[in-house]
């Protein structure tokens, strides 16, 4: 095994002051902190979404850094944090806020200069998870717990080892039963719930999709997401869907600014922005 980056040094990643930190609901963790660039005109918007297996134990910041570096190159960031398992999240709340928190752009972008033509989600592993079903809630009935009407539009989804089918991810024992903690059972018990919040089950994916995943890492299995992503392109033969394995990196270096693998992302975010 390479010498990958643990979990205690992604903890220890400095933290990066936004320009605003705004509050889209009541609740403690219902807000994101943004990023704006300096400069005139409209900004492209990646909506950052950070990791932890959908739990609290770590939360928006270590993912500053990202904020800042797209920050620096012309790109406004939302960065946004939700309720947690632990903290208020679960079914239906941590799927809500995520809705919610990426609709209220919606509102920012009546005070700040943000193209919301220009949008995409950026996620790792259980934001990987959320950003894809950000792209794919628009399928849902309007009867579902997790239904918002009109749901802000997506030019793209970058997924950062993320889990795009939780029913695989219980299979594969993500995060040591994460998966059943957030939808709140196991596939034969709460089946459509399950249908409802992966990405994999709800339907035709609309927006390209680029998933990248690291060879040695221990927390998303790289078999399981290259699996997601042939049942992505089997629903939708069409779509612009693609999958990278890269070699020697386990988790946490996509999320490191500094890691020999970060152009591999950068140039994936500029691609779905149609800024290369």
């Amino acid at each position: 095994m390479k010498n990958c980056l643990t979990r205690e040094e992604y903890g220890q990643f400095p933290a990066v002051e936004p320009d605003l930190r705004l509050s889209y609901g009541m609740k403690a963790d219902q807000f994101g902190d943004l990023y704006l660039p300096s400069g005139e005109g409209l900004y492209p918007v990646v909506i950052l979404l950070h990791g932890g297996c959908w739990r609290n134990r770590f939360g928006l910041e270590p993912l500053g850094r990202v904020a800042q570096v797209l920050r620096q190159i012309g790109i406004a960031v939302w960065n946004l944090e939700y309720q947690r398992l632990g903290r208020g999240g679960g079914w239906p709340s941590t799927m809500q806020d995520v809705a919610r928190g990426t609709d209220y752009l919606r509102l920012l972008a009546k005070i700040y200069p943000l193209d919301l033509q220009q949008v995409i989600a950026v996620g790792h592993s259980a934001g990987g998870h959320l950003g894809l079903w950000l792209s794919a809630r628009f399928h849902l009935p309007s009867g579902s717990e997790l239904y918002f009407p009109d749901p802000l539009k997506l030019k793209g989804v970058l997924s950062l080892a993320g889990v795009a089918d939780l029913v695989r991810g219980v299979a594969f024992n993500i995060c040591q039963g994460a998966c059943t903690e957030l939808v709140g059972g196991f596939p034969d018990e709460v089946p459509e719930r399950y249908q409802q919040a992966s990405p994999c089950q709800m339907g035709p994916c609309n927006v390209p999709q680029i998933h990248l995943v690291g060879e040695y890492d221990e927390i998303v299995s790289a078999k399981m997401v290259q699996e997601d992503v042939i049942e992505l392109r089997t629903q939708t033969p069409n779509a612009l869907i693609n999958f990278e394995m890269i070699p020697e990196i386990g988790h946490f270096e996509l999320v490191d600014p500094t890691s020999a693998v970060w152009p591999i992302v950068h140039k994936a975010i500029m691609k779905l922005l149609h800024l290369e």
